[in-house]
């Protein structure tokens, strides 16, 4: 019995340890397309709200329900033991179901209009949503320049 727990224990171990791995590369160079410069018009803090939703919630279920089940099985004798057995797989299974629920993460966003630089008077303006940082904060006739990037992004840093 104390085998099949701990060889129950080490398939949901293997199962959902891969789970926490983010495919995501910070540090990548892309290539430059174009770069305009300009000054901030308006900059002002804005919030998205995301539903994240757990797409690996049945497995936890199942994986909850069977360590129900494995634990449940330790207890009584005969009927007892199925009962025992059944009843641990539905409350694991429940508890599992309930810690995947869907969680909403907040986005910190800033929104910037910047005019771009001119020649003659056909001055231009854009409106930018992009990631707030921190360590660069716009103000109202911030220098910046305007980066496109190869692959269709659009960035916004100040000029130093």
């Amino acid at each position: 019995m104390k085998s099949l727990l701990l060889t129950s224990l080490t398939l949901f171990t293997f199962f959902f340890s891969n789970l926490a791995d983010a495919d995501y590369d910070r540090n990548k160079a892309v290539p430059v397309e174009q770069v305009l410069f300009g000054t901030v018009i308006s900059a002002r803090n804005v919030s998205q709200e995301e539903l994240i939703q757990d797409k690996n919630s049945g497995w936890k279920t199942f994986g909850g329900a069977l360590i129900g089940g494995v634990i449940g099985n330790q207890f009584g004798g005969g009927s007892g033991r199925d009962i025992a057995t059944v009843l641990g797989a539905v409350i694991g299974g429940k508890i599992a179901n309930n810690r995947s629920q869907d969680k909403t993460v907040v986005i910190q966003l800033v929104e910037l209009m910047i005019e771009v630089d001119c020649a003659e008077q056909q001055c231009q303006q854009y409106m930018v949503i992009q990631d707030y940082d921190s360590q660069m904060v716009f103000h109202h006739q911030d220098a910046v320049r305007m980066v496109y990037l190869a692959n269709g992004n659009v960035r916004i840093d100040k000029q130093f």
